[in-house]
């Protein structure tokens, strides 16, 4: 690959590092030429680093434009990479005219980045706004990064997550511990948990709490003792806070350090404090010179600590928090030290330059491999369904047939009707219109080639009948739009009403292409209802197929939840539905009863937290033995991890149970709609009971007889059967091409 990148010229600290250690890998494999339109030191280290830079200066925007322009061309450039304001808006002019991508990497928020400034934000913040509105893919340095872009509507199919990395090995210390600490002035005794942090002082680096929090460590603690290594405008207020609550000679202002080797390697444990960050340097060169690690919940930095795994989280300005964190650190050297090994390993294998290399290159080849495709033609897929509502089935359903899609063509456009459409959009990296907004939904579909209806239990009118008219109305205008039509893993009745029936049956037969069922009770109801045209096939659930997340991930968020990962669960996932309320006792006598004769812990997962809450809590009121009510995790795959961890597990959402029995774990169904006992049924499984008239002793019993089970069902076919419905997507998609 040829690419041009380009860059002010006077850019300092992060985006200065990654933007020449970035070049540097690149150029050992890709032609890289690196443009400043200014001269001075960055120009300077990028030619002592062996980078091309030429230098294209000019106040003349237009006359540097040509010249640009001029040099893209006869360099046969097959990409632009932008870095800042300036380059930004040299790349929005060009591109037009040079007709290749052209990428840009956000380092920093652009709405901050002339903060104090009112000429520069009236002048260079507003144009570079307008730039970037203008460029064609967006790379954001951390997760969270990408999140903000997308939360002030950049497109989500746009957007690359990018992370700094370091180099390996390590830089070897000039100095020992003893001596680095002798030569800042630091008394403390051989065994002292020292703590650190290398920051700037000022007010978004939240040093007041950093200090707070010492204050109640060192009183725990009297040996420990703290370095801030750095300068700034809050230097004076800081130094007398410290004076104020700290034991003399246990803060030590070291002023900047440019021996930072050294530095990490002399502390026990490596502090950032900050309220806003991006994913910041601090953290991964602490971490490779073996530094334990505590920092504020913010920007990038959970996607490098797992917290309770290799480091620990605080919420930003929780002094008792962190205290309490630094408290654990500074009485346990073993767990510094599980910390210290597991965040090295983690950066050394996930957030090196190596990685960062390869990371980009993957990116500028999807770029590449894009622009290839062309636009202005129809292409990609809209999804309809009962989505963006906070139900954590539902969004498994979704990010499975994300996935899925995905593995048909991992470049095709995907856009969904959702209720929160910015949660959609956040949460999957994908386009998403709000369910109800008609005009929106009507003109996406013009340029979409597929319209998946699914899954869940769309096609029904118990809820209510204006669900089911707004289902079918969606695949009459995805049909008249030029879609090809698929029900996808769907789950389909009861359809009481005659006139719903009839409607439903003219509707599908009609216009939809093809349907894949989750059950075979399913197939019974359309065939009384009298569908005939389109091509049915009996498959299964597609959250069947979700994946797991890692190990420490689970770990992770279950000691964020107050659980112990170890510790041995029964799952009970409920729901308020008529006759729930006499049932309320019969859960928890389940629940007593899972603790005192299995030695299960009760715990109660809320996978649509606004509705299940108040039934958790109306169990839980009567419970005698310790429990838990734990979030939903923030993802499908943690979900499933979580279950996979439980012992048992007792529900009335159906997704629960498809989660619970695809991990083989015992299940209970209580039925509160034909379709639980319907899959149940499907897979053989036949422990649950009916809703209205659960009684203790039986939901007891079922729970016996599950755990006692010598064999489970087997869901290895189902799973089979899930993958028919990406290959039946897979062959629309190839036929309306």
């Amino acid at each position: 690959m040829r690419i041009l990148h380009m860059i002010s010229g006077g850019d300092v600290g992060g985006a200065k590092t990654h933007v020449l250690t970035l070049l540097q890998g690149l150029a050992q494999t890709e032609e890289v030429c690196l443009i400043c339109f200014t001269d001075g030191a960055f120009a300077d280290e990028a030619r002592e680093l062996g980078i091309r830079t030429e230098i294209m200066g000019g106040q003349n925007l237009f006359a540097v434009r040509s010249r640009l322009i001029k040099h893209v061309r006869e360099g046969l450039f097959d990409l632009i990479h932008c870095h800042g304001s300036r380059a930004n808006l040299m790349g929005a002019l060009v591109r037009g005219a040079v007709k290749i991508p052209v990428v840009t990497t956000v380092h920093s928020d652009p709405k901050l980045d002339y903060l104090g400034r009112p000429i520069g934000k009236l002048t260079y913040g507003n144009l570079n706004a307008w730039a970037l509105r203008h460029l064609d893919y967006y790379v954001g340095v951390s997760n969270s990064m990408v999140d903000l872009l997308i939360r002030r509507n950049f497109p989500p199919q746009k957007m690359f997550p990018i992370y700094n990395g370091v180099s390996f090995p390590a830089p070897v210390p000039a100095m020992s511990r003893e001596a680095f600490f002798r030569s800042i002035g630091l008394d403390c005794e051989p065994d002292a948990p020292v703590f650190g942090i290398a920051a700037r002082l000022n007010p978004v680096k939240d040093m007041t709490t950093l200090i707070r929090a010492f204050a109640k460590t060192v009183a725990d603690y009297p040996k420990a003792r703290l370095i801030i290594a750095g300068d700034g405008e809050q230097h004076d207020e800081l130094t007398a806070l410290a004076k104020e609550l700290c034991p003399e000679g246990s803060v030590l202002f070291a002023g900047w350090v440019q021996d930072t080797a050294s530095f990490y390697s002399a502390i026990d444990c490596n502090l950032l404090t900050s309220l806003s960050e991006t994913f910041p340097y601090a953290l991964t060169e602490g971490a490779r010179l073996h530094c334990a690690t505590i920092a504020s919940r913010v920007g990038g930095i959970p996607d490098l600590i797992d917290h309770g795994i290799n480091g620990f989280l605080f919420p930003a300005r929780d002094v008792d928090a962190l205290a309490e964190a630094m408290r654990s650190l500074a009485a346990d050297p073993a767990l510094r030290r599980q910390f210290a090994d597991g965040l090295y390993e983690k950066v050394r294998t996930q957030f090196s330059v190596e990685a960062t290399v390869n990371s980009q290159k993957h990116i500028y080849e999807t770029v590449l491999r894009r622009a290839a495709r062309g636009t202005g033609k129809r292409d990609g897929v809209m999804i309809c369904g009962a989505y963006g509502k906070d139900n954590a089935g539902d969004d498994a359903i979704l990010e499975t047939i994300v996935e899925q899609m995905h593995a048909i063509d991992p470049d095709l456009p995907l856009c969904v009707l959702s209720r929160t459409p910015e949660k959609t959009r956040l949460r999957y990296r994908i386009d998403a219109v709000q369910t109800f907004h008609v005009f929106s939904f009507l003109k996406a579909m013009r340029k979409t080639r597929l319209y998946l209806s699914g899954g869940g239990s769309l096609i029904q009118d118990v809820t209510s009948s204006r669900s089911l008219l707004y289902y079918l109305f969606n695949i009459y205008c995805a049909k008249k739009a030029g879609n090809r039509v698929l029900m996808y893993g769907c789950g389909i009745g009861p359809v009481n009403k005659p006139r719903n029936r009839r409607l439903a049956a003219w509707v599908i037969n009609r216009y939809v292409d093809r349907i894949t069922l989750r059950e075979d009770s399913s197939l019974q109801e359309l065939q009384q209802m009298g569908v005939t045209r389109p091509e049915i096939q009996l498959t299964a659930d597609p959250a069947l197929l979700l994946g797991i997340a890692a190990d420490h991930e689970v770990d992770s968020f279950c000691l964020s939840a107050g659980l112990d990962p170890n510790a041995a669960y029964c799952a009970f996932s409920l729901r308020p539905w008529q006759g729930f309320d006499a049932s309320v006792a019969a859960f928890a006598a389940c629940a007593e009863h899972a603790y005192k004769k299995h030695g299960l812990t009760p715990l109660f997962l809320n996978l649509e937290p606004e509705r299940d809450a108040p039934a958790a809590q109306k169990v839980a009121a009567l419970l005698h033995c310790p429990y838990k009510i734990v979030p939903v995790p923030p993802s499908g795959t943690l979900t499933v991890g979580l279950i996979r961890r439980c012992k048992a597990v007792v529900s009335i959402r159906l997704h629960a149970l498809i989660f619970a029995t695809a991990q083989n774990i015992p299940t209970v169904g209580v039925v509160y709609d034909p379709k639980v006992n319907a899959y149940l049924d499907y897979l053989g499984e036949h422990h649950y009971a009916d809703l209205h008239t659960l009684q203790a002793d039986s939901l007891c019993n079922l729970l016996d007889d599950a755990l006692r089970a010598e064999t489970l069902p087997d869901t290895a076919h189902l799973r089979a059967l899930a993958q028919m419905n990406a290959d039946t997507a897979r062959a629309l998609l190839e036929e309306n091409k």
